[in-house]
């Protein structure tokens, strides 16, 4: 299974850091996540992960390190979040942090929010 490496970039729109490492076990969106057509970005990571919870089935952690993200974005991470509960209640081992300022507190009640529409125990870990 191949990793996905996405550069992050600030042109027109906002494009996020993406670490998915298959031989890891871990995944990673950092940055911010602004962009025209987020279906488009993030379809493959929906499509990696279905396939490395379906196949590899081993321990993933999946870290969030997004400060800012839109809408459409929130939407895309939600159904992320499904596909790793899906992977927990079929006796995958899961594990969510997301790290976030302290001082962010729409942030904050942004990630409690996914914590109950998804059902996963999301770990907040504030950033230095």
């Amino acid at each position: 299974m191949k990793d996905i490496y996405i550069q992050g970039s600030r042109d027109v729109y906002i494009v996020p850091t993406v670490k998915f490492l298959a031989k890891q076990g871990s995944c990673e969106i950092s940055g911010e996540s602004f962009l025209e057509e987020t279906i488009k970005f993030y379809q493959p990571l929906f499509e990696w992960l279905r396939e490395f919870t379906a196949e590899i089935r081993k321990p993933i952690t999946f870290n969030v390190k997004l400060t800012y993200f839109n809408t459409s974005t929130s939407k895309c991470i939600l159904t992320l979040l499904g596909i790793l509960k899906k992977f927990e209640d079929d006796g995958g081992e899961v594990t969510v942090n997301w790290f976030y300022d302290e001082d962010d507190e729409d942030m904050k009640d942004d990630i409690e929010d996914y914590v109950v529409d998804s059902g996963m125990k999301i770990n907040l870990i504030p950033l230095d």
